[in-house]
């Protein structure tokens, strides 16, 4: 088992999933590997307009120390790295699946728009 970085104290389990989803991106990026399967670095951040390499980097590191996002290195010239979600990120991003539908019901609600159709 992965132990994490951030580890309580907690007041309740949505105090902990909440300590793992934080920043804007991470949730993105589990929904990216979701639907698109293993990606590179600069497959990630062109799917995910406005985010800067440093941030990236930051978050999915912090994925990685929780056990949501595995990063394989290939030792190749040039290098090669592909990130790929854990059993435990799929599971996250089950758990997360109601929140979007409830996200995409007040996008119609209020009649934002949505970025990506």
């Amino acid at each position: 088992m992965t132990k994490s970085a951030r580890n309580g104290p907690y007041f309740c389990g949505i105090d902990a999933a909440m300590d793992v989803v934080a920043g804007k991106w991470k949730s993105l990026i589990l929904w990216e590997l979701h639907d698109h399967g293993t990606r590179r670095f600069a497959e990630l951040r062109r799917a995910l307009p406005g985010v800067s390499e440093k941030m990236l980097i930051q978050h999915l590191r912090e994925m990685e120390e929780d056990g949501l996002v595995h990063r394989e290195v290939y030792r190749e010239v040039p290098p090669k790295v592909e990130y790929s979600l854990t059993e435990h990120g799929v599971s996250l991003n089950a758990a997360l699946a109601p929140l979007g539908e409830w996200g995409t019901e007040r996008i119609q609600r209020i009649g934002a728009e949505k970025v990506h159709p």
